[in-house]
């Protein structure tokens, strides 16, 4: 609760002293937001993953039956795996079924293939303030379960679930490495990618799947990580969030232009109409 405090409290300040409106922050994102639904639909930014790395995923229709489990059923609007069921057999996904739909949800449910890497990662990164082709900020973090359940739902309320901060495992080589591969599958200012690997070496050689990609609010998992101290973590949130005002205020600077060129050209546009 303190460290997401100081997230909230650290960032508007800084924005005021950047003169950017915070509120804009919802917006880094916001290509990617689908305003019929009114969601960040997960089934439309699983779609953007390559095939490579992608888990085939699909709009459950109570017809079509996994040809392998375990699969993980979860609501198309959601994060933090909540919502996320992991189903062992047709009766336990006849049963979830029953369940959802009965209770008339808004957002269909989604049916999901199980990853076979034996390694959960979570990637935060967002974009530089100065260039749309460099990072501000990469971290990665290894996700450990302390359960014996093999293929357990990760996530910050399952108390079974620890986060181990591995971003000084990687040279400035591999973090770029890394950020060539994850970066073309979309233009993301603020993202945190799950993704699972058998390893350090597979990973950085594109060898992965990636369960998940958040978007709305994708907290830096290394801000809860077990090896790093509450004084390291304060300055981090720190520095993340001056960065995020940074990019706040660029992408509102861009906006502007963007409006004001638009305005320009309206002009000479109606001068050839008439």
């Amino acid at each position: 609760m303190l460290i997401r405090t100081i997230l909230v409290v650290s960032y508007i300040l800084s924005c005021l002293f950047l003169l950017a409106a915070p509120w804009r922050f919802f917006q880094l994102n916001k290509h990617y937001f689908n305003k019929h639904k009114g969601i960040y639909s997960k089934q439309v930014i699983n779609d953007l993953i390559p095939e490579a790395y992608r888990l085939n995923q699909w709009f459950d229709d109570a017809c079509l039956e996994p040809s392998n489990y375990p699969v993980f059923v979860k609501p198309e609007w959601g994060q933090n795996s909540k919502g996320v069921q992991r189903v062992d057999d047709l009766d336990q996904l006849k049963a979830v079924r029953r369940k959802f739909y009965v209770s008339a949800q808004k957002y269909p449910l989604l049916v999901q293939e199980s990853a076979k890497g034996a390694i959960e990662f979570e990637v935060f990164m967002l974009a530089s303030s100065k260039s749309k082709d460099d990072y501000a900020c990469l971290s990665i973090t290894q996700v450990l379960n302390s359960a014996t359940n093999p293929l357990p739902i990760n996530g910050i309320h399952n108390p079974n679930t620890s986060y181990l901060d591995i971003s000084d495992q990687f040279s400035s080589d591999e973090l770029h490495q890394l950020w060539l591969l994850l970066k073309p599958i979309g233009n993301f200012n603020i993202c945190r990618f799950g993704i699972k690997s058998d390893s350090k070496a597979h990973l950085l050689l594109g060898h992965f799947s990636i369960i998940e990609i958040n978007l709305l609010l994708p907290m830096p998992m290394v801000l809860l990580s077990s090896n790093r101290s509450l004084k390291t973590k304060i300055g981090l949130a720190l520095m993340l969030t001056w960065k995020m005002a940074l990019l706040t205020r660029a992408q509102s600077q861009i906006h502007h232009l963007k409006a004001g060129s638009h305005q320009s050209l309206s002009p000479s546009v109606n001068k050839q109409g008439e």
